[in-house]
């Protein structure tokens, strides 16, 4: 699955877009009143306006496997990264990835992600032009079963097969591209921020069709 398009909400879009373009290099590309488009390797990430909502989302960034370091080591400099029992770096042996983590302008919890699997190598120095894709969105749900059925059934996107699904927590793709399918309530990982649901619009790629899916 790729993530072609993500539009989600923020209440600071000054703040979003002078964040964005110190701590991850991003400029966007186009701008409106009430949004922003930012492009992240293949996915435009699109912010729009809200009003006093404090939403808060969970995303995920791909980098390629030998450009993961100097990721770590350049947004290290310019924002401080989630501890995970006292380590910047988790290594997630079943899904054969690295990750850090770190808190947008707007409480977002952002992933970095470099996935072995998929082999990815860049031969350019790290940048902003490194980043492959938006590979993760989380979305909140009451029923974590439900939806993740009816997102394989309708739209075709089968259970991860590195991630055993679970009433709370289930996620949904592959390798290339996921839904983190989470219970309203539960920590967003690896924080203690409770998920809650916001308005979130993805335009997405299964199996040669383009999905669109508003939550």
């Amino acid at each position: 699955m790729n993530i072609i398009e993500l539009e989600i909400l923020s209440d600071d879009l000054a703040a979003t877009e002078k964040f964005y373009k110190k701590t991850l290099g991003l400029t966007p590309f186009f701008t409106e009143k009430d949004a922003l488009f930012f492009q992240v390797g293949f996915t435009k990430l699109i912010f729009k306006k809200s009003e006093g909502l404090k939403p808060v989302y969970h995303f995920a960034i791909d980098v390629p496997n030998n450009r993961f370091f100097d990721a770590h080591h350049h947004i290290r400099e310019q924002v401080g990264l989630i501890p995970v029992e006292g380590e910047e770096i988790v290594n997630f042996i079943n899904w054969d990835a690295k990750s850090f983590y770190f808190y947008d302008n707007n409480g977002n919890i952002v992933e970095f992600i470099t996935r072995y699997p998929n082999r990815a190598y860049d031969d350019e120095p790290y940048s902003s032009r490194s980043y492959i894709s938006i590979s993760e969105i989380g979305l909140v749900t009451n029923n974590v079963k439900e939806l993740a059925d009816t997102l394989a059934k309708e739209e075709g996107v089968p259970i991860f097969k590195r991630q055993p699904r679970a009433d709370a927590f289930t996620a949904s793709g592959d390798d290339e591209g996921l839904f983190i399918i989470a219970a309203k309530g539960r920590d967003w990982y690896p924080t203690n921020v409770k998920s809650q649901s916001f308005r979130t619009r993805v335009l997405f790629m299964q199996d040669g069709e383009l999905e669109h899916i508003v939550r």
